[in-house]
């Protein structure tokens, strides 16, 4: 399909209906929402009123489904691009669009609104889960923050599954790699003394401490710091990729 002028409305356009007509592409983020309330719903209805963590630490109750969640977010962020690499049609998106930076702006700018709105979508049903379960313990000063954090963390993660996957140019080593770090290995070793004051700053670990409402003596930093983390981790996924797919021999 060719993009008239290759202006950028029109590569967005057409990138916005390839992810409509796409089922992998639009169901990924839809999975993610409903993990991410419905799961964390659930949670907050079974252990609200027996689990001390969920009222000494709110967010970890209201944020418990996005742990579930990030895997579809991780997995949506991968597919946008590696997808393409993996059926070869990448090439065919380059020659309807030889500006190769418009091209990746347009998926990027694409996966970003769709995680927004996940994002949205998805803090606002863990909060009233919780809310329902849990009531009056969730307020408080860390409120904003931890909301600002659930919205703005699967944008982080997209951007930064979807920047490495353009640097691996390859579906399988990016689903391969992302998806078990973001969702066993990164947890698992961040509860391993000694290895914990590395693995804190990869950019899941980092960016899930900024939903949490109590501090935490262990971590290095502070919470809306450790969102800058996280954000830093995507802008040079981004970057990277923009460069791989600049060298990309179609």
């Amino acid at each position: 399909m060719s993009v008239p002028a290759a202006g950028a409305a029109g590569v967005l356009r057409a990138e916005r209906i390839k992810f409509t007509t796409l089922r992998s592409l639009w169901v990924t983020p839809l999975l993610s929402v409903l993990l991410t309330a419905g799961l964390g719903t659930a949670f907050a209805a079974a252990l609200g009123g027996k689990d001390h963590n969920l009222t000494d630490d709110p967010g970890v109750g209201i944020h418990y489904g996005l742990n579930f969640g990030q895997a579809a977010l991780a997995c949506f962020g991968i597919l946008l691009i590696g997808q393409e690499f993996n059926t070869r049609m990448i090439g065919v998106s380059l020659t309807a669009v030889p500006q190769r930076g418009r091209l990746y702006g347009a998926k990027l700018a694409l996966g970003a609104l769709v995680a927004l709105g996940a994002g949205l979508a998805g803090t606002a049903g863990s909060f009233a889960g919780y809310a329902v379960s849990v009531p009056g313990r969730w307020g408080g000063p860390a409120l904003v923050r931890s909301a600002t954090a659930g919205v703005l963390y699967p944008v982080l993660l997209v951007v930064f599954c979807f920047g490495l996957t353009a640097v691996l140019r390859n579906l399988t080593a990016a689903m391969g790699l992302l998806v078990p770090t973001v969702f066993l290995l990164s947890p698992l070793l961040g509860s391993v003394p000694g290895v914990r004051q590395v693995v804190q700053f990869l950019p899941d670990r980092a960016g899930q401490y900024a939903l949490h409402y109590a501090d935490d003596p262990n971590v290095a930093y502070g919470h809306w710091t450790g969102l800058l983390i996280m954000a830093l981790w995507a802008a040079a996924a981004a970057y990277g990729g923009l460069r791989s797919i600049r060298r990309y021999a179609a």
